[in-house]
């Protein structure tokens, strides 16, 4: 009995450990396409080199993977730089200008019928 329970160690231990490895190497690519990254490619055949390479880049593969988040981008920088405004902003800001320029003209015909 033992026999059999040692035969079937010596072919199912290492049939384990090589897809274990497989599983843990493609955690970068799965990382990549539950994110939608533009490289999801380039990262998944990384992941098959960095066998060949024992593993070494890996690491630098799930960085890679992590640094792009859906909706926001690479997460290095804000879409809007400083000094950037957008349409929806600078449509705003001119009708906030208008009712400033139309509140002073006011003002200023006040300040002139109370000098009168």
């Amino acid at each position: 009995m033992l026999d059999y329970l040692a035969l079937f160690l010596v072919f199912f231990v290492p049939i384990v450990i090589f897809y274990g490895v497989i599983v843990i190497h493609d955690i970068p690519y799965e990382i990549a396409v539950h994110r939608n990254h533009p490289h999801q490619d380039a990262i998944h055949v990384a992941g098959w080199i960095s066998l060949l390479f024992l593993g070494i880049i890996w690491p630098f593969l799930w960085i890679w993977a992590t640094l792009y988040k859906p909706g926001v981008g690479w997460g290095m920088q804000s879409h809007i730089s400083k000094g950037e405004v957008s349409d929806t902003e600078l449509s705003n800001l001119k009708i906030a200008v208008a009712d400033m320029k139309s509140r002073i003209t006011q003002l200023e015909k006040m300040q002139a019928n109370m000098e009168e």
